[in-house]
């Protein structure tokens, strides 16, 4: 070959080079990321009846606390000594255990006996609801606590009324 051709193919294969790196590179673009939308309606999920925005007090706690165990009123002093206490503690729900559980292991706490709560669960169930929630247990919330107390022996009334008197929900009205 002569040297015109050489040079006469090298210019073409340089351009046609260099049309392929433009079209490769001008080609090879990523495609932006996808946005996806979806259109979710929010839902608000509450319970009938459930609805307490209302904190008690620590006088209101205290004094109807005493009042679902021993069924009458608690005496100034001891309501006075209590709340001091209440008061001077930082942790409040470690005051609000004491304070409960004192009250379940004291003489004259109305709680039913074991055999009382094992002869009609279901009923046990509701009157405890009644007593310290103010309202019906929903069908789940029956059905849960019937069916943990019929299937563990090592649950007791006192049991039951101490994580009735300590949740949440006892602490609001």
């Amino acid at each position: 070959m002569n040297m015109l051709g050489l040079i006469k193919n090298s210019k073409y294969t340089a351009f046609s080079f260099l049309l392929l790196m433009a079209f490769g590179i001008g080609g090879c673009k990523k495609d932006p990321p996808k946005s996806y939308i979806y259109g979710v309606n929010g839902t608000s999920v509450t319970q009938d009846g459930v609805s307490k925005p209302n904190v008690k007090s620590t006088v209101e706690f205290i004094s109807i606390a005493y009042s679902d165990l021993f069924g009458n009123t608690i005496d100034q002093n001891t309501l006075t000594e209590l709340g001091t206490a209440y008061v001077a503690f930082g942790d409040r729900k470690l005051i609000e255990d004491l304070i409960i559980r004192n009250f379940l292991n004291a003489q004259g706490a109305s709680i039913p006996s074991t055999s009382q709560m094992n002869a009609d669960v279901p009923l046990f169930i509701v009157n405890t609801y009644k007593k310290f929630y103010n309202r019906e247990p929903n069908e789940f919330e029956l059905w849960q606590f019937t069916n943990l107390i019929s299937n563990d022996a090592n649950i007791t009334p006192e049991l039951v009324y101490y994580a009735f008197m300590t949740s949440n929900e006892y602490r609001y009205y």
